[in-house]
């Protein structure tokens, strides 16, 4: 036997074991590809009805987003009409401040105007009596 009928041979022997090691892979291979698609296919009918819910909420959440950008304005509104009524409230405030120091001031010059006519009558009576 020449060295290339051994190197023939040597082959041919790795080629057989390869051969066994390849087949059980390639068999494994297989049933993970057919497994793959039955669980794909499973995947697939489970999302149907999953995406349609998904539509139906996006769709409901459109129209909650439009209800909601309606209602901004109103709530301006609001809030404005709330500013005005809080400056109001000030400049009445105000006016019933100075209106009560006017008060008070011109109270105590009736008191004052009450005390000195008081004052006046007395010495009056007396000068005479």
């Amino acid at each position: 036997m020449s060295i290339g009928a051994l190197a023939v041979l040597v082959m041919a022997c790795a080629l057989v074991v390869l051969v066994a090691f390849l087949i059980p892979t390639l068999l494994e291979i297989r049933r993970t590809a057919a497994e793959f698609r039955s669980v794909m296919a499973q995947v697939g009918q489970e999302l149907k009805p999953l995406t349609q819910e998904l539509q139906q909420t996006l769709a409901e959440l459109k129209v909650v987003t439009e209800g909601v950008a309606e209602r901004v304005d109103d709530v301006k509104e609001f809030m404005e009409a709330v500013g005005d009524t809080g400056r109001n409230i000030r400049t009445i405030n105000a006016v019933i401040g100075s209106v009560a120091h006017a008060a008070a001031a011109s109270s105590a010059w009736s008191t004052g105007a009450r005390v000195a006519g008081k004052y006046l009558m007395e010495r009056l009576i007396k000068k005479r009596g």
